[in-house]
């Protein structure tokens, strides 16, 4: 008997909706030369970020720190992958200047500092993130610093202690609908990250907090409108929602891409909820137009 093969759905099509068309290769090739003089890394590189053109045209980029191996393996998540045991994954110390350096550099307005997880270390590598914060504060006093944080296993300890390097923005991604946690984060808990997210309400009232996922994963509408509401009643004050695009052949396939008009539908859902600020589209990223963002949320 001939023995059955699996043989899988067919990809579906990207929409033309759903591309980036326009490219700057000079700006893009002049902003990583200038990164890798300073060993410094990007999460647009390093996640493959549709809009990496786009904003390293316009001169920005969101920093990415702690090195370049994240401990956690997300099956949506293009970073490379690393065991403490065996790569050398000790923290540059020059990295907070360096990319205090960079920022001044460049005279950005608005900073976005994120990391990868760094669950080999006792405190997630807060201290270093905060680190950079100050060094930031530093050289540009009068930009706006936006973090985005992982959940640091849900240390609120260090939580804070990025929080009380004084960011203008706390931002900690849920990804995704809690149904799906196992298959995209399945080293994280979607109640740990709404805690670390309703924590850094409480513990710094002046700091905006924002949060982002994805859809085209295989969620359904009312499990995004519940997502929605779970945020707000963690107080949070902006949300960002983009078109899941598979980065690498070794990542989750797309299981569907969503329509414009259903990204206009979450947006008018989530402002009618109570956040200040819903950026809804097939390319939004979180950390995307973030200082456009910061600017209309903090004006509603």
């Amino acid at each position: 008997m001939t023995p059955l093969v699996q043989i899988d759905p067919p990809r579906p099509r990207l929409p033309e909706w759903a591309r980036r068309g326009e490219t700057h290769f000079e700006s893009l090739n002049t902003l990583k030369r200038e990164l890798r003089a300073r060993n410094l890394h990007t999460v647009c590189e390093s996640a493959r970020c549709p809009n990496i053109h786009e904003c390293f045209h316009r001169g920005a980029a969101t920093f990415m720190i702690l090195g370049n191996l994240c401990t956690r393996g997300c099956g949506f998540c293009s970073v490379p992958k690393g065991n403490p045991r065996i790569h050398d994954m000790r923290l540059d110390p020059n990295e907070p200047a360096n990319v205090a350096r960079m920022a001044a550099e460049m005279k950005l307005r608005y900073i976005v500092i994120t990391s990868v997880n760094r669950d080999d270390l006792a405190d997630g590598g807060s201290a270093h993130f905060a680190e950079t914060v100050r060094e930031v504060r530093r050289a540009l006093p009068a930009a706006r610093v936006e973090v985005l944080t992982p959940d640091f296993d849900g240390n609120l300890e260090a939580v804070a202690r990025v929080l009380d390097a004084g960011p203008d923005v706390f931002n900690h991604n849920m990804e995704t609908v809690p149904r799906l946690y196992r298959r995209v984060r399945p080293q994280a808990d979607y109640r740990q990250s709404l805690e670390v997210l309703e924590f850094g309400r409480h513990h710094r009232p002046d700091v905006m907090t924002k949060s982002g996922f994805m859809v085209g994963l295989g969620e359904t509408p009312e499990e995004v409108a519940q997502l929605l509401r779970d945020l707000r009643e963690s107080d949070v004050d902006v949300a960002t929602i983009g078109q899941y695009l598979q980065p690498t052949r070794r990542n989750l396939r797309v299981a569907g891409y969503v329509a414009p008009e259903r990204f206009d539908e979450y947006r008018d859902l989530g402002l009618s909820l109570g956040f200040k600020m819903v950026f809804s589209g097939p390319l939004v990223r979180s950390s995307y137009m973030a200082d456009l963002v910061s600017e209309q949320a903090a004006r509603a």
